[in-house]
């Protein structure tokens, strides 16, 4: 039978780390990349469940993410984040998949269910909200060029789950502010790493086409005022991320 191993890329999870790997506890093995700033009893709460625990210093997600598909030694790999849960469904599904899926995928994506402030958040594209979650670890490697959001280049095709993955996300608004503002400052580094140049236009349109998008076509609206603002602020967020953009081009510029 194929091999999985549950992979989560964890810092400060205390008090989240039990109820992700209790929920993880049917997978063959356990593996927790902890970043080396990680001051809490995340560690030792995930050595209490037979993780595997591995500290290593945190560039992003993506390169987190390939050095724990290095030191899985399982078929496949579930990456799962400290504040979500496994339901048993998507367990059996999961291990239904790696068993019977056929050879030619090498990858699933599974759907998302996203916990905001304590609701269930339907719309505005946080439900489903599609993760490439479920890797054949020979087949599979994240791009380094991004270091959020990041994406999978898998040598083979993708499938996708019915059962979704529950995501406990942020708990206040307070928590989700600070979230976006790093969100903000990593999406800014990558597109100038890229090349990206940021245009007068970018300042005002960039904003409203994310709002009309996550409140218009994605039917944000259906979530009542959190949808509208969920909308709002990821809007104001994306117009964070072209000013730390022109902030960059700036610092670089050639000193006369």
């Amino acid at each position: 039978m194929p091999t999985i191993c549950g992979a989560v890329i964890a810092r400060d999870e205390e008090d989240s780390i039990d109820r992700c790997l209790e929920a993880l506890a049917w997978a063959d093995s356990l593996l927790v990349v902890l970043d080396d700033r990680t001051v809490d009893t995340t560690a030792q709460r995930a050595v209490r469940h037979g993780a595997r625990v591995e500290v290593r210093t945190f560039l992003d997600y993506a390169r987190q993410r390939n050095a724990a598909l290095e030191m899985a030694e399982s078929d496949w790999v579930l990456f799962v984040d400290a504040d979500e849960v496994v339901t048993p469904e998507l367990a059996r599904e999961v291990l239904q998949v790696a068993a019977e899926g056929p050879s030619t995928i090498s990858g699933y994506w599974i759907p998302r269910k996203n916990i905001l402030f304590g609701r269930w958040v339907r719309h505005a594209g946080w439900s489903p909200d599609y993760q490439l979650r479920l890797l054949r670890r020979r087949d599979a490697r994240y791009r380094e060029d991004r270091s959020v959001h990041e994406l999978v280049e898998l040598q083979g095709e993708a499938g996708y789950l019915s059962n979704p993955l529950i995501h406990y996300n942020y708990s206040s608004l307070v928590e989700f502010l600070a979230r976006q503002r790093v969100y903000a400052t990593m999406e800014a580094g990558d597109r100038f790493h890229r090349g990206v140049q940021v245009k007068p236009q970018n300042y005002l349109l960039q904003p409203w086409r994310e709002f009309w998008r996550r409140y218009v076509l994605l039917k944000g609206y259906r979530d009542g005022g959190l949808g509208l603002l969920l909308s709002a602020l990821l809007a104001y967020y994306e117009l964070r991320t072209y000013l730390t953009l022109r902030s960059l081009w700036r610092s670089h510029r050639p000193r006369p």
